[in-house]
């Protein structure tokens, strides 16, 4: 009885049901390609149970619960099943659950002219006369 499957990674053997950390990152979509999900290894940015896991060869399995930084958004996953391909998107959602909704640490910044209504097309002369004395440029 064999309890360990093949990767095809350099003909190294992965205990069966784990799985590299950058394939899955990438197999369940976090990442777009596998050098990006090792890039988000290495910075830092994927954490297990408060442990930052530096190394993308690093196995998770499923019961895993991970913490993603992803740019402004964390999100935290646990490990559902390991990924065989990188399928559709809902096919990547079933490799993992989202108990809590991602988290945004930023709050997103508004354009420095101010907010607009859509539809409203563009400022009138007016306008922009009004904006400047709001700024406090010269009239």
């Amino acid at each position: 009885m064999h309890d360990k499957a093949p990767d095809g990674a350099g003909g190294a053997d992965i205990p069966a049901g784990a799985q590299r950390l950058d394939k899955w990152l990438w197999y369940a979509r976090f990442c777009k390609t596998r050098t990006l999900a090792q890039a988000l290894c290495g910075a830092g940015h994927v954490r297990r149970d408060g442990q930052a896991l530096l190394k993308p060869s690093t196995l998770v399995r499923p019961g895993d619960e991970l913490a993603l930084l992803l740019g402004p958004v964390q999100r935290h996953v646990v490990v559902r099943a390991p990924g065989t391909r990188r399928g559709p998107a809902p096919e990547a959602q079933t490799l993992y659950d989202e108990p809590t909704p991602p988290v945004r640490l930023v709050d997103p910044v508004a354009p420095p002219g101010g907010v607009r209504e859509a539809g409203s097309g563009r400022p009138t002369k007016k306008d922009r006369r009004a904006l400047d004395r709001l700024r406090g440029g010269d009239e």
